[in-house]
């Protein structure tokens, strides 16, 4: 799992002596002269402060950059303040328990966590406004092509941070992001295959979140790049969208072709599809072929076969998403959630030894 933050546009910053601590009320007390009573009275609307005593601590908080603690103005006040989540999907597994995740993470922290559903018809400009009007900023699920597109198209002054695919090589996202590596992971798998004897394997892919090829994904990336390395021409990538319909399709044209003896899946549902076509098909898993999820949801230790997968660490990434908005947020006191695990290849009856 990889996080990236970015210096954030009030509070804090980059010096050639290192990074530059928030400033705090009793910072902006100092520097107006008053008591930081007094600056707590002026933040939160108080009325029984002169007039000159509230320019002198607007002009230091202007100064200072200083931007109030939410969670504690939230246990002060009873006014909880709100985080609001831009996504495409609330159902499949890796939204499911990403904002399982993000929400545990904002309770904790104080504040309450709202969910926009995004389509290709809405109006993202729109939809963004409104969700930065709650105040609490926004994360984004960018695991796709509209969530990418939201996230490009939050303003620079809106405290944001996102769960994006892994950047290709070399880049990072342009906002505060977190991602597993997947990329790594799928070769990893692939790798696994091709070491049971398996001459090739096929691709079963998810819809890239950026680009027009299926190839553009991290996860098709690793399947690429774990078949070239090992002097396999990879073949032409099937699959033409998330849910076991459309695995279940791809693995009856798979099924026909007697030369596949092994195929990784974008996700588990795709893999749940694909296993129900071969089955339907006559070809038995893992003796005639050996069948590889991506995911690990719930049910993919329970189906039969139980499905081989890689499991990816959703909820943690929904923590540490949280943890970067929230040092946008609170200054004062920046938390970070726990380092979510790295991807992992779990081992199951759905894959084995290429039959001789």
């Amino acid at each position: 799992m990889h996080v990236t933050g970015h210096t954030s546009s009030g509070g804090y910053g980059d010096s050639p002596l290192g990074p530059r601590k928030a400033a705090s009320i009793r910072d902006v007390a100092a520097a107006a002269g008053v008591s930081y009573q007094t600056v707590s009275r002026v933040i939160n609307g108080h009325p029984n402060v002169k007039e000159e005593t509230r320019k002198r601590v607007d002009a230091a908080i202007q100064t200072l950059g200083f931007r109030r603690n939410p969670t504690a103005f939230a246990l002060a006040s009873g006014v909880t303040r709100s985080v609001t989540v831009i996504t495409s999907n609330t159902v499949l597994y890796g939204y499911a328990a990403t904002l399982q995740g993000l929400e545990e993470a904002s309770r904790a922290g104080g504040y309450a966590l709202g969910v926009r559903v995004v389509t290709p018809e809405d109006d993202l400009d729109r939809t963004i406004a409104a969700a930065a009007d709650t105040g609490g900023g926004v994360v984004v699920i960018g695991y796709d092509r509209i969530g990418a597109a939201a996230l490009d198209r939050v303003p620079a002054h809106v405290p944001c941070a996102a769960l994006v695919e892994a950047p290709a090589p070399g880049r990072t996202p342009g906002r505060p992001a977190v991602w597993a590596d997947d990329r790594a992971a799928a070769r990893a798998a692939t790798e696994h295959l091709l070491s049971l004897g398996h001459a090739n394997v096929h691709y079963v892919a998810i819809p890239a979140s950026t680009g027009t090829r299926r190839l553009a994904g991290p996860r098709a990336e690793g399947w690429r790049q774990a078949l070239e390395a090992a002097g396999v021409t990879p073949p032409p990538p099937s699959g033409k969208g998330w849910d076991a319909q459309a695995g279940y399709e791809a693995g009856k044209k798979l099924a026909r072709n007697k030369d596949v003896t092994a195929i990784l899946c974008g996700n588990d549902d795709l893999a749940l599809g694909v296993l129900r076509a071969l089955h339907h098909a006559g070809r038995r898993v893992p003796e005639d072929i050996s069948v590889i999820g991506f995911d690990d949801a719930p049910h993919s230790a329970f189906i039969t076969p139980s499905l081989t997968t890689v499991r990816l660490d959703f909820h943690g990434l929904g923590r540490a998403a949280f943890g970067l908005l929230r040092a946008q947020l609170d200054t004062d006191q920046q938390e970070w959630a726990p380092v979510p695990a790295e991807p992992t290849l779990v081992l199951r009856e759905s894959s084995g030894p290429r039959k001789a």
